[in-house]
């Protein structure tokens, strides 16, 4: 069955480890605070502050303990929705500011360029929000890449990890499984697309394994008409 759409993750993938834990996330440890007490009652910061609360079981937090809270689950790297909405909404005021550019190695704007010109639909899973996604590639160092995709998803299509998760994308994708490859450098994911029947090739960047998958170093190594 060949393949017709191209679904990646962004981070160890598609852009650096480093870029996330070096520049975005110390970037939101600096800015989040003073941004949630400028923006704590416009409505979609407040709708995203009552979902940390209602997370992190302690309904009555005010704003400072809310801050808190979201400083901790940045440190542990915490796959909260909430956490990378409100992430994104800081990133988005330093992309704007020109204070951040989105970081995508060439050889997978090479590839991504390629493939859309060749008639892939092209789709990004990633545990940060859908508005930090599109503002990584929007503002990447590489320009402007968002028409590159067809659509864009993140948590709210259920954990990374989940077989569940790759159903419901792909019904949304419209295709059949096997005409749907996915893009990671992480093993359990690569597991969890496999088994709700997508093809799967794994980024080894750094070099080692992730079993039981094609692995590749490079973009430019991966052929969707081999899958």
């Amino acid at each position: 069955m060949p393949i017709k759409a191209i679904l990646t993750d962004i981070e160890g993938t598609t852009s650096a480890v480093s870029f996330v834990f070096e520049v975005l996330f110390p970037y939101a440890v600096q800015q989040l605070p003073d941004f949630v007490r400028k923006h704590a009652t416009r409505a979609d910061v407040a709708e995203q502050l009552q979902a940390v609360r209602e997370t992190s079981g302690e309904p009555a937090a005010d704003v400072e303990r809310v801050i808190e809270i979201l400083l901790g689950w940045i440190a542990e790297d915490r796959k909260a929705t909430s956490l990378k909405a409100l992430q994104g909404m800081v990133w988005e005021q330093g992309y704007r500011a020109g204070q951040l550019k989105g970081h995508v190695y060439p050889d997978a704007v090479a590839a991504l360029q390629r493939w859309h010109q060749s008639g892939y639909r092209l789709y990004v899973y990633s545990s940060g929000s859908i508005q930090a996604q599109k503002l990584i590639f929007g503002r990447s160092i590489a320009g402007d890449l968002t028409p590159l995709f067809s659509g864009f998803f993140d948590t709210t299509s259920g954990p990374k990890r989940e077989v569940q998760s790759y159903r419901r994308i792909t019904q949304a994708i419209g295709c059949a499984p096997g005409q749907i490859l996915f893009l990671s450098d992480i093993v359990q994911e690569l597991d969890a697309a496999q088994s709700a029947g997508l093809a799967t090739c794994g980024l080894v960047r750094e070099g080692g394994e992730l079993a039981g998958h094609a692995n590749v170093a490079s973009f430019a190594e991966i052929d969707p008409q081999s899958f």
